[in-house]
């Protein structure tokens, strides 16, 4: 599979679901509060440190998110891009200045091997299980496990802005 076709693959899997979501949800989902923000960390298997950037729909039912991500990873003689399509199920913590959210969601993992023998690159699914706080301030940490072929396990802090 070459670079063009994977594109290709995921600008339709982040275009068909969100053109879904704009047309079947209610008017009133759009005025909700949203985030955008950056993130970095480490994880493991492979062992690298990845950054990247998010966006958050507000609740597109109650306390319930659509928080789709891209990673990009380097470390371990490869280069990993991770398009993750994440839900997030909000759990507000009464008189505390933080959130606690869990969730997860489907992944499309692009691994580059820089080889000494040339380098190759692959496509795989994944799957996350995510955990996490974010504070008022919009600072947040977030652990992440995966699945099938996404990294194992990512340990990330960020910021998120937000807006209506």
């Amino acid at each position: 599979m070459t670079i063009d076709q994977i594109a290709r693959r995921v600008s339709l899997a982040v275009v068909i679901p969100v053109a879904l979501l704009c047309i079947f949800l209610p008017q009133g989902v759009f005025a909700q509060e949203k985030e955008a923000g950056v993130r970095f960390g480490v994880s493991a298997s492979p062992d690298q440190f990845y950054f990247g950037g998010h966006y958050d729909t507000g609740y597109l039912i109650e306390h319930f998110s659509f928080r789709p991500n891209l990673e990009v990873g380097f470390g371990d003689n490869r280069t990993t891009v991770a398009a993750n399509f994440e839900f997030a199920y909000w759990i507000p913590v009464s008189n505390k200045p933080y959130t606690l959210y869990v969730g997860g969601g489907p992944a499309l993992n692009i691994y580059r091997n820089n080889l000494s023998t040339g380098s190759t690159t692959d496509a795989k699914p994944g799957f996350n299980l995510l955990a996490g706080a974010v504070h008022k301030s919009g600072l947040f940490a977030e652990l992440k496990l995966g699945l099938i072929d996404s990294p194992a396990v990512r340990l990330g802090v960020g910021y998120s802005w937000r807006w209506r």
